[in-house]
């Protein structure tokens, strides 16, 4: 059981804090000889996979990392040009990682913005005047859990099914947006939000997290957002 991740989005739709925190279970890790005979494509600035299944490896998964080196986009982390760098024959044998495309920044802000549009919509489509909108969806391989305060932040967290205390945790996250946030007198509101790990109120708020049952869901420091949470 794991918190996947946790998205806070403001009134507007746009998303003011996003942290993944875990690994992606679908990933096959396989060493190659030249010719590769899985045939790679550019699409969206990423390598895939476009023909050739075997060993885990499906049409679609990208290329997450070359010889231990991961891969951004279509670069390794070295600055190698990924399909250049396999066209070579002389860099064979090379071990390959491939998995589901990891989200860039810009897919993450549209999601945020689909799921806020997706939220008016359900509430509009209630029988029920006054419907609280998206609280929870579920699929097979995990639930989305949604929380929107009375000034229309939303808090999403995207958990295993099986994962119990997800409205507690919710509250806890807007507990501590409230502290680091809304108390901060030089935080703008409906922007995104960044926290010092060395600040006395992320040190005060760490160490009163900890009796809480999920305390293992600590601050890291600075991230994308509001960057004061990390994974189960």
């Amino acid at each position: 059981m794991a918190i996947f991740s946790v998205y806070v989005v403001n009134k507007a739709g746009g998303l003011i804090y996003q942290l993944d925190s875990y690994a992606p279970r679908a990933e096959a890790e396989k060493t190659f000889s030249y010719p590769l005979d899985l045939l790679l494509k550019l699409h969206d600035e990423r390598v895939l996979v476009a023909f050739g299944q075997r060993d885990g490896i499906r049409v679609g998964h990208a290329v997450l990392a070359i010889n231990g080196v991961d891969v951004n986009g279509k670069y390794t982390a070295d600055g190698k040009e990924v399909l250049e760098y396999l066209g070579n024959p002389a860099n064979y044998p090379v071990s390959i990682r491939f998995g589901r495309p990891r989200l860039t920044s810009n897919e993450k802000l549209m999601l945020a913005s689909m799921f806020h549009s997706l939220f008016a919509i359900g509430s509009q489509l209630s029988p029920e005047q006054g419907s609280s909108g998206i609280e929870m969806l579920e699929t097979d391989t995990f639930k989305l859990h949604c929380f929107q305060t009375l000034t229309g932040i939303k808090f999403v967290v995207l958990a295993d099914p099986r994962q119990a205390g997800i409205d507690s945790l919710l509250r806890k996250i807007y507990e501590i947006y409230s502290d680091f946030a809304l108390k901060n007198p030089f935080y703008s509101l409906e922007m995104p939000i960044r926290v010092s790990t060395g600040s006395p109120l992320y040190l005060k708020w760490r160490k009163s997290l900890r009796p809480h049952p999920l305390s293992s869901f600590v601050p890291p420091g600075p991230g994308l957002g509001v960057s004061c949470l990390t994974r189960i």
